[in-house]
């Protein structure tokens, strides 16, 4: 059987590197992993790198940093994917933002350029309050965000890394997009006091506005790319157009998704919730 050979662009991200996990158990299938740290090196915003990363690959998932809608983002894709589509690239599995207008522009890019593709939009992951933006505000117990009566089916990131691995493997999902959620909706606050009560931990919960939350982030010295995401998701995508769950996990993978409480119990037992701020 002749082996798949796959590019992870994003491989050590919160997707690419699940996915990587779950390739590594499968036979007749080689992975690369695309990062500026990996050898041959793969950076966005070097295009001389993008050539070797690509040499000998026939499948690549392709996950943007720090996301599709950035400006630029169309014109980097729509590189990458000619220059994929020419050098025996094959297929094409995207991820991309549920809800986000901007980011379809790069799902067309993908789907004019590429020989086959699959399309995965997702939108807020569960491990962003475990392994991003919201984990050191819940470790020093209080957190404060905008837009916290909006509801959001969250979904976790082993899930749609179980689907990328299959939209990569199997020619059933070829011309496919799949829309990923959880199985229920909460809110913010709702999240947060889930993660406080599976720690026993107390945590407040503050409702603040967009411009508060961006100068807060800005007194933390965030990086700018990353602020304007933030201010982007919450205030352009975060509106309630989102507010619906779908079955495509359930579909593909043959099992529910995960729901936000067991995600909340099976975190808390890795204990990276309860390192509590010394001045808390």
């Amino acid at each position: 059987m002749e082996t798949k050979k796959i590019l992870l662009l994003g491989g050590n991200g919160k997707t690419g590197r699940r996915a990587a996990h779950l390739l590594d158990k499968i036979n007749n299938v080689e992975v690369r992993i695309g990062s500026r740290n990996e050898n041959p090196s793969f950076d966005w915003e070097n295009p001389e790198t993008w050539l070797e990363a690509i040499k000998g690959i026939d499948t690549v998932y392709i996950t943007f940093q720090p996301d599709l809608a950035l400006p630029g983002a169309p014109e980097i894709i729509r590189k990458f994917t000619k220059l994929a589509s020419e050098n025996g690239v094959g297929k094409m599995v995207l991820l991309s933002g549920r809800g986000e207008k901007e980011a379809q522009i790069c799902e067309e890019i993908v789907k004019s350029t590429a020989k086959e593709w699959t399309i995965v939009r997702a939108s807020w992951f569960n491990q962003n309050f475990s392994e991003s933006i919201f984990l050191e505000p819940i470790l020093a117990g209080r957190v404060a965000l905008p837009q916290s009566h909006i509801l959001e089916p969250f979904t976790d990131a082993d899930d749609i890394a179980a689907l990328v691995v299959e939209a990569l493997l199997y020619e059933q999902h070829n011309g496919k997009t799949y829309e990923l959620t959880g199985p229920r909706l909460l809110n913010f606050e709702q999240a947060v006091a889930e993660i406080a009560k599976v720690t026993g931990r107390e945590i407040i919960f503050q409702p603040i506005s967009i411009e508060e939350y961006v100068n807060m982030l800005r007194e933390y010295q965030v990086p700018e790319d990353m602020i304007w995401l933030v201010n982007y998701l919450f205030s352009q995508v975060l509106d309630g157009r989102n507010s619906s769950i779908t079955n495509d996990i359930e579909k593909v993978l043959g099992r529910k998704a995960l729901d936000f409480t067991e995600y909340a119990k099976k975190t808390a037992h890795t204990g990276i919730w309860n390192e509590v701020n010394e001045l808390s």
